[in-house]
């Protein structure tokens, strides 16, 4: 446990010391996010890079901890895997916040993303044929990477959902075998504990798609690394309410642009963060709503994974009638 502790922290000072560098870095060169379209929620001139600073104090954590413990066999292969798959998504969303590369060549790249976990042994383990468990694989590793992405639209909304998702894959992990997905979510966790210091409403940073991207990456990754529980078949499901927040809102909004007849890949104001700030809460309030809700999702998971099946299906049952209820009574709400 104490080494757990211990790659929180060193990739929490990374992340903390790192950020103010790289927010210096960004003005310098001009990596400046304008709002100057109508589907950006922000009203002043903020440098990116941020995400830069979380994949650094993750990357120096997880390679200390490597030289610096001895692993069960399989751990290091996929440390490496997601090592490796993270430095790549980094570097993909580091060109598109410079200069836009569009959606298209983000899914390919993404797919690609995908696959390498896969040949880490890094998949959905559940579903036969293998094939098809390696499809859906791909099909949630691109779906998470762009649902993280889609709810960063306002200051600390997509960090803190994403800690709060890594604090949870950590606790219920930790009675397994799954020493990777420990030491990977410590250390993301820390990177990201880091960095929302600089991000909390009024942001003087943004993490860029480079940060969302590998937050979603790193969090789906994350998910397919532990049983999550041997009392009911269920709970594998659990990933589902402990991203439940951004994977709602991608879903949400999709519809709502399908009923519009848009695209449902190009940016708009349907999301329904933004939907809570027109009913009159102020963004910081908006987003520490969602993080109480990612909590009580998040506790949800983990109960979930400790009780017998009927009182589980009966939590999935509450949640889904809550979800659908509230998406309903927020798509009342007039948008300008």
């Amino acid at each position: 446990m104490i080494y757990y502790l211990i790659s929180f922290i060193l990739s929490f000072l990374v992340a903390l010391i790192s950020t103010p560098l790289f927010m210096r870095m960004a003005i310098k060169y001009n990596l400046v996010d304008h709002p100057r379209t109508s589907v950006k929620t922000h009203k002043i001139a903020t440098p990116y890079l941020g995400g830069l600073a979380i994949w650094l104090g993750f990357t120096v954590t997880l390679l200390a901890v490597r030289y610096a413990t001895s692993f069960p066999t399989g751990t290091l292969k996929s440390l490496r895997g997601i090592l490796m798959g993270s430095a790549f998504i980094v570097l993909v969303g580091l060109i598109d916040d410079i200069k836009t590369i569009g959606f298209k060549a983000k899914f390919l790249w993404q797919i690609v993303v995908a696959i390498i976990l896969i040949n880490f042994d890094i998949r959905i383990k559940f579903i036969t044929p293998q094939y098809l468990a390696d499809i859906l694989t791909i099909l949630w590793v691109v779906g998470i990477v762009n649902a993280i992405n889609i709810i960063d639209i306002m200051d600390g909304l997509s960090p803190g959902i994403s800690f709060i998702a890594a604090l949870t894959f950590l606790f219920i992990a930790l009675p397994t075998e799954s020493v990777y997905v420990n030491f990977t979510a410590a250390a993301l966790a820390g990177g990201i504990f880091g960095f929302i210091r600089y991000n909390f409403p009024k942001a003087k940073i943004f993490m860029g798609d480079t940060g969302s991207m590998f937050l979603g990456f790193v969090l789906a990754a994350l998910s397919l690394g532990t049983s999550y529980t041997k009392i009911n078949n269920i709970a594998l499901y659990s990933p589902i309410l402990i991203l439940g927040i951004p994977i709602f809102d991608t879903f949400y909004v999709m519809h709502l642009r399908a009923r519009k007849g848009k695209s449902p890949f190009l940016g708009s104001k349907d999301h329904f963060a933004l939907r809570l700030e027109m009913l009159g809460l102020s963004r910081k309030n908006v987003v520490i709503l969602l993080w109480i809700i990612s909590i009580i999702l998040s506790f949800s998971a983990f109960l979930i994974s400790r009780v017998k099946l009927p009182i589980a299906i009966l939590i999935y049952i509450i949640i889904l009638g809550m979800a659908i209820f509230g998406g309903w009574k927020l798509s009342k709400i007039k948008m300008d």
